[in-house]
């Protein structure tokens, strides 16, 4: 790549610089700082936006042995490790896996330890009270304590600052140019640590894996993960990992903003009702497993569907049984008339009802459980919690893939060092975050696991960073 050459730019020098704002950027910036190195972040984003996608954030998942005032209970490596392959159906790097899950154990005091609190578990249809810890005040609470404590430790922060150019000669960083309020300048730092997020918030580029369809998604997250440092990597020989086709992808209110939605427009009432195309066709199992363990399968799924659309339909028996979304369901006192509001076939929808609640097989409702609630004879099956759709008013809520981060990313090993073309390692870069989670989530996602990996990551890239300064 071009070396930054402008002589009339102010140069910067630091030990370590950190490109991207986040839970994983922060994690890296106050271990560097710890282990005694200067250390300058740079963020894309202004002072109030910053953090990317952690501000949406409501919990990590870790391993522990034993419950606490929080946590209700074990929730040891190996399960953590069933659950994980459940969901990639094996596609991970198992070593870096089970080093993710190791250090999982770590989070809980580190982060206490970085002034971070947690809260009891959320109700719904979460159950993670064991597995997960919440966020007192969420993730955008979470990043203030993060950024507060790095701030105490001399961590330097530039907001509104996008690095523009990396200079990489044979795998060695040497210098990067940034662009901010002031201007271009040039950081010659001795360690670089990338923490910038995937690119899912470049249409363009989704739509060279996804074709047109990838214009009909909208972005859950920050508008600044565009990849451009992703990009810059790959094209300086960083071996890239992950499909490029995969990502953590859920289904969202089709009403809710093309970017920066955050978690207040995902919706988590799949189990209690039905999902249907435009042709009022269901097309999945709502039911297959706990919903922490499937959520993230139904904007894929949505995807696939015409037009990128659907609807999730139920009626009052499960009003008030799960977090509703930031926008009304729409409702009417019968199918037709809610046929009508949706722009569907009244007389398909009752058809496709009709077929569902004849093949409903009922049985002790109990969403705490793989419970006996399912369909017999029907294609897609219910496994669990089918009920009929019989009680007015009926509701829906309409749905388009939300797309949270991209796993497309840097290889990296187990020290969060990236990965040359070859295999070999760079003498002085280091990923985290979800710019390298592809090497734990090659497809699946499993609630929590996106910040863990950011914050494992994060802790190792900067000791590393910090090790190779010292050294």
């Amino acid at each position: 790549m071009t070396a930054p050459t402008d002589q009339n730019l102010a140069d910067l020098s630091v030990d370590v610089l950190v490109i991207g704002g986040g839970n994983a950027a922060l994690c890296a910036a106050i271990e560097a700082r710890r282990q005694g190195a200067s250390v300058l972040v740079v963020e894309a984003a202004s002072k109030v936006y910053r953090g990317g996608n952690t501000r949406h954030t409501r919990n990590l998942r870790c391993a522990h042995d034993a419950g606490n005032e929080i946590l209700t209970g074990p929730y040891p490596e190996d399960e953590f490790w069933d659950d994980l392959m459940r969901v990639t159906g094996g596609e991970t790097d198992p070593e870096l896996a089970r080093l993710t899950i190791a250090q999982s154990k770590e989070l809980w005091d580190w982060m206490t330890g970085a002034g971070v609190r947690f809260q009891q578990p959320l109700g719904g249809t979460l159950n993670l009270g064991r597995t997960n810890a919440f966020f007192l005040g969420g993730g955008r609470a979470m990043l203030n304590a993060l950024y507060d404590s790095a701030e105490k430790m001399g961590v330097a922060f530039r907001y509104d600052t996008a690095a523009t150019a990396l200079d990489i000669e044979d795998g060695f960083f040497k210098t990067a140019r940034i662009q901010g309020p002031d201007g271009p300048q040039v950081v010659r730092a001795r360690a670089l640590v990338t923490a910038a997020g995937g690119f899912e918030a470049n249409i363009e580029w989704l739509t060279e894996y996804w074709g047109e369809r990838a214009r009909n998604f909208l972005i859950r997250g920050t508008p600044n993960n565009r990849g451009t440092i992703l990009r810059m990597l790959l094209d300086a020989g960083v071996e890239p990992v992950g499909d490029p086709t995969q990502c953590h992808a859920v289904a969202i209110d089709a009403r809710s903003p093309q970017f920066d939605g955050g978690i207040v427009t995902r919706l988590d009432c799949i189990i209690f009702g039905v999902v249907i195309n435009n042709r009022c066709e269901r097309f999945y199992d709502e039911g297959e497993d706990f919903w922490p363990k499937r959520y993230a399968i139904w904007g894929r799924l949505v995807a696939d569907q015409p037009d990128q659309i659907a609807w999730i339909v139920f009626d009052e028996k499960a009003v008030g049984r799960f977090m509703p979304s930031v926008y009304p369901a729409i409702s009417a006192p019968s199918l037709a008339e809610l046929a009508e509001k949706l722009g569907l076939d009244p007389s398909a929808l009752a058809a496709e009802i009709g077929r569902f609640n004849a093949a409903v097989v009922d049985g002790d409702f109990n969403t705490e459980i793989h419970d006996d609630c399912r369909t017999e004879g029907i294609s897609p099956p219910k496994s669990h919690w089918a009920r009929r759709i019989d009680s007015a008013p009926f509701h829906a809520y309409p749905v388009r893939p939300g797309i949270t981060f991209t796993y497309l990313g840097t290889r990296v090993n187990h020290e969060a060092r990236v990965l040359m073309q070859g295999g070999r390692p760079s003498a002085n870069i280091y990923a985290a975050g979800e710019i390298m989670a592809g090497n734990v989530l090659g497809r699946g996602y499993l609630a929590g696991i996106g910040m863990t990996i950011g914050a494992v990551f994060g802790r190792l890239a900067g000791k590393g960073a910090a090790r190779h300064v010292g050294n």
